[in-house]
């Protein structure tokens, strides 16, 4: 909490107010942006929405914007995938489709590091992403496809990382897996 009160003989208060000075303008504005972690390689999840990138969020991929990644929730699962700023939204492949999410979380943290691995190999020290709808763990990958850098899960029993793109739910057998340094 930002403000706390105690009373040794306490009275039920449902509200309180603040105010300024006579003559004053301006507005207040409350500080709950969420702590995220320094750079000591910690990494956290902060919920988003809006399109709000917190601080040192990381950044994934290229699509005439900068992607930052991301995970949201959909049908029972939680699916790793990309953050459009611009568009507000996380994008998660699921279903042979691309779901638009408003309401997302977005992987903050250092000491990070993108490596090349194909058909569902994923190293020990690989960022868990999420789960599928039925218990299996997810990584956090990325794909090279018509010119861009694209984020989105890794699905060790299918052996492909799947990205959305255009719509679409595209599984590649080679792609980059984000692990911890």
């Amino acid at each position: 909490p930002f403000l706390t009160w105690t009373d040794p003989t306490p009275i039920n208060v449902g509200f309180f107010g603040i105010c300024t000075g006579h003559g004053s303008s301006g507005e207040w504005v409350i500080d709950d942006t969420p702590d995220v972690p320094s750079a000591s390689g910690e990494v956290a999840w902060v919920p988003s929405q809006a399109g709000v990138i917190p601080p040192n969020a990381v950044l994934g991929g290229f699509d005439n914007e900068n992607l930052y990644v991301g995970r949201a929730q959909h049908e029972g699962a939680v699916i790793p995938g990309k953050v459009i700023s611009s568009h507000g939204v996380c994008y998660v492949a699921w279903g042979g489709a691309e779901h638009g999410k408003q309401d997302y979380e977005v992987l903050t943290g250092s000491n990070l590091q993108w490596i090349p691995t194909v058909e569902g190999q994923v190293p020990p020290t690989a960022v868990v992403g999420g789960t599928s709808e039925t218990g299996e763990t997810l990584f956090i990958g990325r794909a090279q496809h018509e010119g861009t850098t694209t984020i989105g899960k890794i699905q060790p029993s299918h052996s492909v990382c799947y990205i959305p793109y255009g719509g679409q739910e595209l599984g590649f057998p080679e792609y980059d897996v984000l692990v911890q340094q």
